[in-house]
């Protein structure tokens, strides 16, 4: 009953209201003045609850209209008393607005010039050329797949990133798989496993196997290779990604409490229902970087040689270096790598972990980046890349930075409806997105938030291809760090090749650190252990005396 008395008072009020001004009105006809509008209010409160195309409105009847009145004025309330549409917190209303307007096939043109500071630290913009090029197919595609696999994927330059059922409601899958499946994109599982939702629209999935294995477990939680055959082999899983860490909370664990872990959940994850479901820290299949690389061929062997790679948001870069030097060692590689930066995530993290554990996206990018040309294995392994992507910019900018398609979950998720109400852990997200409650989630109407997922996707890409043609480009991946500029002063301009240096090929292989990072980390780096060779303080003392040797002489 609770339920009723939160969401439909204001309904059951007017509808209160109607009925008794509507017994006096027959006794005396001044009380019209009031049945009437009270009337009109029960009637739009009706419509409210069976129109398919708002979710405020289908759970919040009569109320939930005001959000769409308070929503209509906010600019002006905002632009006299509140902040900027430019203020991240953490995406700016202007970003959320951008996904909505394309979402919703609205105009997404903005009149009376920029709202970004300009000569502020930090600007970025893409330079363009004098000579524009044409596009003629903006649907951009990047083909997965190295040399030991068999079924490469033809991937979109961009897809929605990991999110799992659980994390997300039943509808909220449905609604994002079946807008992949409209606008031929992949979808990323999470590693809640496959659950029925993502089977019913049939849209490509990217299957994520984080350290609980769900959905290729055994009884104990270890990884059963059965388990694994049986969801793999499937047609619509196009890629298994191995989940080493995620950009929210990296080498962070988890429990969902056996009161969440409802039927469904438990049939998607292989456990048993209504008892806690734990997601370790770290994996059990493998505890080396030999050992990382052996799972990943064994997976691409199993999946009858589909593409297997692995996501990480960095850490200690040395572990990042031991397996790369484990790739050289067995020759084994992954098909691909998807960076998270530590801005990234969409499941609710504890305070520290959300704002001071793991390296941003462009930095880790870069250095997955390097280290690949550095040891002449870049053209084997595709990158991808996820961490508060929304716009073709954001787009440019990461794939300018070494990444060969962009995963996105938050645009996504606006794309479906959510207003960052930043509600997801409490089960009571108020557009259906992020609940398992039935009646809140009924509120999110697949087919509709369906189309807009596509539209958002298509949208997205025909602004990318307008970039590029503006940069004298015809492919993002001719996109490099020198296209784009960051204003790092008032007086100072830099271009992300010049703050970011790329690599020459080889250059780790021939032992050239030019950069410290690479002096420092590489050496330490050990292919049989994620431990480090030497403590790091070691390794900058003795590159310190070095220095210090070299100026004196």
């Amino acid at each position: 009953m609770s339920w009723m008395v939160g969401r439909y008072t204001s309904f059951v009020l007017v509808l209160l209201g109607t009925v008794i001004t509507t017994l006096l009105a027959i006794t005396s006809p001044a009380w019209l003045w009031a049945a009437v509008p009270l009337g009109l209010l029960t009637l739009l409160g009706v419509y409210d609850m069976i129109q398919v195309r708002h979710a405020i409105r289908r759970n919040y009847p009569v109320l939930g209209n005001l959000r769409f009145l308070f929503e209509f004025i906010r600019p002006e309330i905002r632009q006299y008393f509140l902040e900027d549409d430019t203020h991240a917190a953490p995406f700016s209303r202007s970003q959320r607005s951008i996904v909505y307007q394309r979402a919703k096939q609205e105009i997404d043109k903005r009149p009376f010039g920029t709202q970004e500071d300009v000569y502020g630290d930090r600007y970025e913009w893409i330079n363009h050329s004098l000579v524009a090029a044409h596009v003629a197919d903006p649907d951009f595609r990047v083909t997965v797949g190295g040399p030991d696999c068999t079924q490469p994927y033809s991937m979109s330059a961009f897809n929605v990133s990991a999110m799992s059922f659980g994390a997300l409601s039943a509808n909220a899958i449905m609604a994002l798989n079946e807008g992949a499946r409209l606008g031929n994109f992949a979808h990323d599982t999470g590693e809640g496993g496959i659950s029925r939702y993502h089977r019913q629209p049939g849209g490509a999935l990217v299957w994520n196997i984080g350290s609980g294995y769900f959905g290729c477990r055994d009884e104990s939680g270890a990884f059963s290779e059965a388990a694994f055959v049986r969801n793999a082999c499937t047609p619509q899983v196009k890629m298994i990604e191995i989940k080493l860490s995620q950009g929210a909370k990296p080498g962070h664990g988890g429990i969902l409490p056996g009161a969440k872990v409802t039927a469904e959940i438990a049939e998607a994850r292989g456990v048993a229902a209504w008892q806690d479901c734990n997601s370790p820290s770290s994996h059990s299949a493998f505890d080396s970087p030999i050992g990382l690389l052996h799972f990943v061929a064994r997976l691409r062997e199993l999946s009858e040689g589909k593409p297997v790679g692995f996501k990480l948001c960095l850490g200690h870069p040395w572990e990042w270096f031991a397996i790369v030097k484990a790739m050289l060692e067995t020759g084994i590689t992954p098909d691909f790598i998807v960076v998270d930066g530590a801005e990234g995530g969409t499941g609710a993290a504890p305070v520290e972990f959300v704002d001071h554990v793991g390296t941003p996206l462009r930095e880790a990018l870069r250095l997955v980046h390097n280290t690949l040309i550095g040891v002449n294995l870049r053209d084997r392994i595709r990158l991808g890349a996820s961490g508060k992507i929304i716009t073709a910019f954001d787009m440019a900018r990461v794939m300018a930075m070494g990444a060969d398609w962009c995963n996105a979950a938050r645009g996504f998720m606006f794309a479906i409806g959510c207003i960052q109400a930043q509600a997801c852990h409490t089960g009571k997200c108020p557009t259906g997105v992020t609940t398992q409650d039935p009646l809140r989630q009924r509120a999110l109407v697949v087919p509709d938030k369906a189309q807009r997922v596509a539209n958002f996707h298509r949208n997205t890409l025909h602004a990318l291809a307008e970039l590029l043609q503006a940069a004298g480009l015809s492919h993002p991946s001719l996109l490099r760090p020198h296209h784009i500029a960051r204003r790092v002063s008032s007086s100072e301009v830099r271009l992300l090749s010049a703050l970011f240096p790329e690599l020459e090929p080889g250059e780790l292989l021939r032992g050239e650190f030019r950069h410290t990072l690479f002096k420092v980390g590489w050496p330490m780096a050990r292919p049989d252990s994620f431990q480090p060779a030497h403590d790091v303080t070691v390794a900058l003392a003795a590159i310190h005396r070095a220095q210090t040797a070299a100026a004196t002489a």
